[in-house]
């Protein structure tokens, strides 16, 4: 790998993002720059990332949600976020495909990182989003998802699990592609009004 102490983006991580995400060559080292601006060190601690993803919801609570936003992302486990996993979850996040968003999301509610989801895991996820919404939007909500357990169980009932049963990634992804509903409780995005 590159040194992190390094001016410009090293070759090999560059030629891996352009292979893995949208961006270009341009885009990739203009991030990397502002990357190295922001992180000195190379890395994101959790504090920081929570602190960028506060900025995209600033009438609400994003702490919780980026969190584990966090955790999906910090693919090998140490703690931080490097350059080159900071830009899949840009890209992942922003641009991706629809069955790689659905992966990302299969790993943001797989909480304990079994390759499983529980009902409990989702119900866990489902009150980090509900956190996202402002208050005022929370009360225009329809009556079965006006709160972050009824946002689960309602979920959850897409699965055709019950309970105690568990999710495995296929049977997410499909449950997910295959109703707008549940597609939409998995999200939050803020209206551009």
């Amino acid at each position: 790998m590159g040194n992190n102490k390094s001016s410009a983006v090293s070759k090999e991580i560059l030629e891996d993002l352009k292979l893995s995400t949208k961006f270009s060559e341009t885009e990739i080292t203009q991030w990397y720059e502002n990357f190295q601006k922001s992180c000195p060190s190379g890395r994101i601690t959790p504090a920081e990332f929570e602190s960028i993803y506060s900025r995209f919801f600033p009438d609400s609570d994003a702490q919780t949600y980026a969190q584990h936003v966090f955790r999906s992302f910090d693919t090998n486990d140490d703690g931080t976020l490097d350059f080159k996993e900071y830009i899949i979850a840009l890209h992942l996040t922003s641009t991706g495909k629809t069955i790689r968003k659905l992966e990302w999301a299969f790993s943001l509610f797989d909480v304990d990182k079994n390759g499983y989801i529980t009902k409990s895991e989702v119900a866990e996820i489902c009150s980090a989003i509900f956190k996202l919404i402002p208050k005022d939007k929370q009360a225009e909500l329809p009556n079965d998802e006006n709160t972050p357990q009824k946002r689960a169980d309602k979920l959850w009932k897409f699965f055709d699990k019950k309970d105690n049963e568990r999710v495995a990634e296929g049977e997410f992804i499909k449950g997910v592609m295959e109703n707008e509903d549940a597609l939409r409780l998995i999200q939050y995005e803020p209206s551009a009004k």
